[in-house]
């Protein structure tokens, strides 16, 4: 007889001309701590190494295990990334939540639930795979206290039946996912086969398939707080300080892994220094010293750290001490909801701390980019002598996103002016001095008005000067009356709401922001655009409202604001549905 994992990775040749092919969004409702997150991995890979390009999307808790967690899988021929509104194949894992899950799935949709739920009747209009879970994993010889762990990867094992994924796919995925742990590597493989071998019981009533495509070839799947860390590996950072906070204690964990590496001399010497302090105002205030003292260094936290950083990040600023700070943003205010993506932090940031302070804002957008603006902004800060801010979020930062490899850099570091002896002696030991109070050019301490005045002016000057250094905004399109801007991870719904716009008949241009201060190509889109909607994910519209104060008075008058702030990634058809019917008032 022939094996069945291999005979059965072929079982149509071609698909029904109902099916829907390499299209879909996937939701997986389980529990959080049950171990649903390497199962999950695994179904995303699987698909990834069939060719078709996908994104994960991790919506988890606060808390450490016991409530409900929702993986979402995209699936797009056409490469779209963002989430998708509707969900099109639901795995109930979830007692708790399953009837709730059930009410957000799309009608013509399938659902496969753990058998004892009963939900086939709760529906009609869904196609129903119930599936015994505990009887699969036993039958693969999974022992008791094993079984809830191991529950996961069996629905794997139905879904690569019912999606026709190749097995053997996932069994490379489960192997990537437990080579080293041969144990859980023999148990997971048993278990995936035996969810697939008893998914050949049920009739398939769903048109969703995944079918090879050629179009992740020299890809990679990639988080952009690991990206992140990479670049600032690749930038020189010789100093890392961190507080631990959701969603940003990714990045340095991950940073450390790539120091203890790569920066370790052969006597076994560390050639960096990685202090975790006792909150983030002091990670950030051991930062801006250490970038005195001319290391390269960061930070990496949240809004609510940012917060803290207010004072610090002033002195840095009014003092002119270079610095990076990594802030992968979540939903405010106060503690919000801590596992949440939101871009609440922008207009904050921009002026964080009291006086006349202001920031260099960078805005990555891919994956990629959380790689190469991390080079980018200890290059900036050390060119400007300020603190920048990286200005990630919780989507970019800790979810899964196809991309394409980084690039290595070529480009020499650049430090800006650099200090040949220490400020005011030749002597090593001697102390030296700088100033968050007043002081004129040379740094004496004044409280001239002349001075202070001429100091703030020529601080503004160098933020102004910003606008050419820093990483130019992209624009697409060109000749539409109406123009979308937007930033960071809302890109990749704006990116495809465009397409979505276009079959209403509604075309636009796009500016995608990727600093601040604004290059002087952001004006010259409004001057070319009746109409611009600013997307973006928070309330009360900081981007628009922090363009707003960049325009002149007539063409801040063409700004008009799209804002959402639900915690979940922005959707494309949410941003679509919006702007179409503001168009029509």
């Amino acid at each position: 007889m022939d094996d069945p994992v291999v005979a059965a990775s072929d079982l149509c040749a071609s698909p029904r001309r109902d099916s829907v092919v390499n299209d879909m969004a996937i939701e997986v409702a389980t529990v959080n701590g049950s171990g649903s997150q390497s199962a999950n991995t695994v179904l995303l890979r699987s698909i990834f190494q069939m060719g078709v390009p996908v994104s994960g999307k991790n919506l988890f808790p606060s808390n450490i295990a016991g409530l409900p967690t929702w993986f979402l899988i995209r699936a797009s021929k056409d490469g779209y990334v963002a989430r998708k509104k509707e969900v099109d194949l639901l795995v109930a894992v979830n007692p708790e939540t399953a009837r709730e899950d059930l009410a957000q799935l799309k009608a013509g949709g399938a659902a496969v639930y753990d058998e004892p739920f009963g939900l086939a009747h709760v529906r009609s209009d869904v196609t129903f795979y119930p599936v015994p879970l505990d009887k699969v994993v036993a039958r693969a010889g999974g022992g008791v206290k094993l079984r809830m762990l191991l529950r996961n990867i069996a629905y794997v094992g139905v879904l690569a039946r019912l999606l026709e994924l190749d097995m053997s796919e996932v069994e490379r995925a489960i192997h990537r996912q437990f080579d080293k742990k041969a144990r859980a590597l023999e148990l997971n493989l048993a278990v995936a086969r035996s969810g697939f071998e008893y998914a050949a019981a049920l009739a398939k009533r769903d048109p969703y398939l995944i079918r090879r495509m050629d179009a992740t070839r020299a890809k990679i799947v990639a988080d952009g707080n690991s990206a992140a860390a990479l670049g600032a590996l690749f930038a020189g950072v010789t100093v890392v300080t961190w507080y631990p906070i959701t969603p940003s204690s990714s990045l340095v964990e991950a940073l450390i892994r790539y120091l203890k590496k790569y920066r370790v001399r052969p006597d076994g010497k560390a050639t960096y220094a990685v202090i975790q302090a006792e909150d983030e105002l002091a990670a950030v205030g051991i930062a801006i010293g250490a970038g005195w003292a001319g290391a390269r260094a960061m930070t990496a936290t949240s809004g609510p750290g940012v917060s803290l950083m207010a004072e610090f990040a002033g002195l840095g600023y009014f003092a002119e001490v270079p610095a990076v700070v990594f802030d992968v943003q979540r939903v405010g205010p106060s503690t919000g909801l801590p596992t949440r993506t939101s871009q609440g932090d922008v207009l904050s940031t921009a002026f964080l701390s009291h006086g006349d302070t202001q920031h260099v804002l960078l805005f990555p957008g891919t994956v990629e980019e959380c790689f190469t603006m991390a080079i980018d902004a200890f290059d900036l800060a050390e060119t400007l002598q300020t603190p920048v801010f990286v200005m990630s979020d919780l989507d970019l930062g800790m979810n899964s996103w196809t991309c394409d490899p980084f690039p290595y850099p070529e480009r020499p570091i650049r430090r800006g002016k650099v200090l040949s002896k220490l400020p005011g002696t030749d002597h090593p030991l001697a102390a030296y001095f700088t100033r968050g109070t007043g002081h004129d050019e040379q740094a004496c301490y004044s409280e001239r008005p002349g001075d202070f005045e001429r100091n703030m002016e020529r601080l503004q000057r160098k933020m102004d000067g910003a606008r050419s250094v820093a990483p130019s905004p992209v624009v697409e399109g060109r000749g539409a009356r109406v123009g979308i801007m937007a930033y960071g991870s809302s890109h990749h719904a704006v990116a495809e709401a465009r397409d979505e716009l276009r079959e209403l008949g509604i075309e636009t241009d796009y500016l995608r922001v990727r600093a601040y201060p604004f290059a002087r190509q952001v004006h010259a889109f409004f001057e070319e655009h009746e109409r611009v909607y600013v997307v973006e994910q928070n309330r009360d519209g900081q981007m628009a409202s922090l363009v707003k104060l960049d325009l002149a008075a007539e063409l801040a008058a063409r700004v008009r604001s799209i804002a959402h702030i639900t915690g979940v990634p922005l959707d494309a058809g949410s941003v679509a549905e919006e702007l179409a019917m503001m168009e029509k008032q």
